[in-house]
């Protein structure tokens, strides 16, 4: 296949900026109007708690400041998205990034500023401020672990150097590492973070085995400095915690959305719960295999052979359009018109960023970015998944003022996968043929492997990991295999060999850099599973609640946001006998229904494979 320049990619299937920028000498002129805007930042300083007038004064600036900054850093990184070989495109992008970093340190003054406002004076400031209450509430939280301006300034000066364990991560193991080649019927090929995957779908045990041995056995070789990276890492964790005087680096983490510990204690109880489903799915596997027992290599091939559908691009929209009719025609219309009509970079060009995302803004439309393959069911889903993002941007912006439209990770997960629901419903409903049902089944409950349990069993790692420390113990190489192989034990149950190189995916997880927030993937899910039955069996009430959460932006915090949706995420339901008559019920304990509906899916693979 001969990948095609990007300037040989024909117009109608780009991605239209114009809602932006017409073009680059447009974003040029606001550019340089922005830097212009910004040196005015510091004129605001040691005048903010003076007056209600003088603090809106500063944050009208600030907003009108920010939709401008949003709009350039979005055309910015489009185009670089585009060609990220690009030189023009790489120039433009790092001319963006220093002069926002550089605004951005500017208006370093502001929020210790506004924090010292005296409590009394700020309550009769909000009073006068309505379209500031929201943000300045969720700013006046911070205000119990907020330090003094110089420790602030002190922290700040530590910014960069907080990043060189996970930049030193990142270096080492994508960049310095080679992982070289491995041999398959088809001859040598390479082995990278990207293939490793594909590899591990392989239908001959051998070639899974050689692609897992080498790429683990290069970890292996590195073990003792990863371990060093990631302890690092989890030790700057609970520094800033400390200083900031959180009870824990996990208290620290989840304070900003509101979320209280024990949602993420019930995550991990009620997964728990649903283990003996995955157990019994890891059996099924190591039976229809036909393997005394499983390896880690053997988890990913597939039980039910691919099923090979195509769907040009246009057949794709029309087919995640009529899955989402139960959302209704005004929002069937809108996501039409935008994935055939300018929001959508459909497929690959050299240089073209890997994957897919979507890239939401308040004054654009919500682009996306595909790399899409007629040949590949699963990009049907992605398409449906990414354009679940881009209809929450629309309905959250057209709903809020810029300064709080922007929704958390948390709630962000669930607009994209309650999308993925209705497509496999509607898949689901219109399968032709048994093998294709079994097919359909096989991949929910992969999702539901790779999203719920896996995602969860990371979390609890994380908190394993960060818990030894804050209780007096340190991490070693050792100690922290120790703590992966235990959970790796825990999760994969008895139909499962583990062996000596496995526990050494605990230091391979690019996401623990970033901890505690993998939860989320497995609470978005959990709420997208209880969503999308309450739309599909209550029918308008339902989707006008979910409609209410997509609008509600970042003008809530997210578990109040999908209350409103009928969705408590701190809802446990008691535990209960298993069987075929085991349903989710809509609006509660959403972790237990998605499990549930894991363990029905398991139940339904393993009449068709008998």
């Amino acid at each position: 296949m001969n990948i095609p320049e990007r300037k040989d990619v024909a117009a109608e299937n780009r991605w239209k900026l114009d809602s932006l920028f017409s073009g680059d000498q447009e974003w040029e002129k606001a550019f340089a109007e922005y830097r212009e805007t910004a040196s005015r930042i510091p004129s605001f300083k040691g005048s903010l708690g003076a007056s209600a007038e003088n603090l809106k004064s500063c944050l009208d600036f600030m907003t009108s400041l920010g939709m401008g900054e949003e709009k350039l850093g979005h055309y910015a990184q489009l185009r670089l998205a585009e060609d990220g070989g690009d030189p023009a495109a790489q120039d433009r992008y790092a001319r963006f990034l220093q002069a926002a970093a550089a605004a951005e340190a500017d208006a370093g003054y502001q929020k210790p500023e506004i924090l010292a406002i005296p409590d009394e004076r700020m309550t009769e400031f909000l009073e006068t401020l309505p379209d500031y209450r929201i943000s300045l509430g969720k700013l006046l939280r911070f205000k119990p672990h907020i330090l003094s301006e110089e420790e602030e300034r002190l922290l700040a000066l530590q910014t960069e150097a907080n990043e060189t364990a996970r930049k030193a991560y990142s270096a080492l193991t994508d960049v310095d590492m080679d992982f070289g080649l491995v041999p398959t019927p088809e001859g040598e090929k390479p082995l990278t973070q990207s293939t490793f995957q594909s590899f591990l779908m392989h239908p001959l045990r051998g070639v899974r085995e050689a692609a897992y041995t080498r790429f683990m056995g290069l970890f292996d070789g590195h073990k003792n400095t990863l371990a060093a990276l990631l302890a690092g890492s989890v030790q700057l964790d609970i520094y800033s915690a400390r200083v900031r005087r959180h009870p824990s680096a996990r208290a620290a983490r989840l304070f900003p959305d509101d979320v209280p510990e024990a949602v993420y204690d019930n995550l991990v109880e009620v997964v728990h719960r649903g283990l003996p489903a995955l157990h019994r799915y890891y059996e099924l596997r190591r039976r229809v295999l036909g393997l005394e027992k499983l390896r880690m290599y053997d988890t990913k091939t597939p039980l039910v052979p691919d099923i090979q559908v195509r769907h040009s691009y246009p057949e794709a929209v029309e087919v995640v359009v009529a899955a989402l009719a139960p959302l209704g025609p005004e929002y069937q219309g809108t996501l039409r018109r935008g994935l055939l009509g300018g929001w959508v970079d459909r497929y690959e060009n050299r240089g073209k960023r890997s994957g897919a995302f979507s890239a939401g803004s308040y004054t654009g439309d919500p682009y996306i970015l595909m790399n899409y393959k007629e040949d590949l069911l699963r990009d049907v889903f992605t398409l449906a998944h990414e354009a679940g993002h881009s209809m929450h941007s629309l309905y959250s912006a057209a709903s809020n003022p810029f300064q709080h439209y922007d929704y958390t990770i948390f709630e962000a997960e669930v607009a994209s996968t309650f999308n993925e629901q209705l497509l496999m419903k509607y898949f689901m409903d219109h399968a032709e043929s048994e093998q294709f049902r079994a097919y359909l089944v096989g991949k929910q409950i992969d999702d539901l492997i790779g999203t719920l349990f896996r995602q969860t069993m990371f979390a609890e790692y994380e908190q394993a990991i960060h818990r030894s420390v804050e209780e007096g113990r340190p991490l070693t190489t050792a100690t922290l295999r120790s703590l992966y192989r235990d959970l790796l034990g825990l999760y994969f149950g008895p139909a499962l060999e583990l062996m000596p190189l496995d526990d050494l995916e605990g230091l391979r997880i690019p996401h623990f850099y970033r901890a505690f927030y993998v939860y989320k993937y497995a609470t978005g899910i959990a709420a997208a599973v209880a969503l999308s039955r309450m739309v599909l069996t209550q029918g308008e009430p339902a989707r006008e609640r979910y409609f209410a959460f997509l609008r509600s932006g970042g003008s809530r915090f997210p578990l109040e946001a999908l209350r409103i949706a009928g969705v408590d995420m701190s809802v446990s339901m008691p535990e209960r006998s298993p069987g075929r008559d085991r349903k989710p019920e809509p609006g509660i304990g959403p972790v237990e229904g998605a499990v549930e509906l894991f363990s029905s899916l398991v139940e339904e693979l393993e009449a068709y494979l008998s």
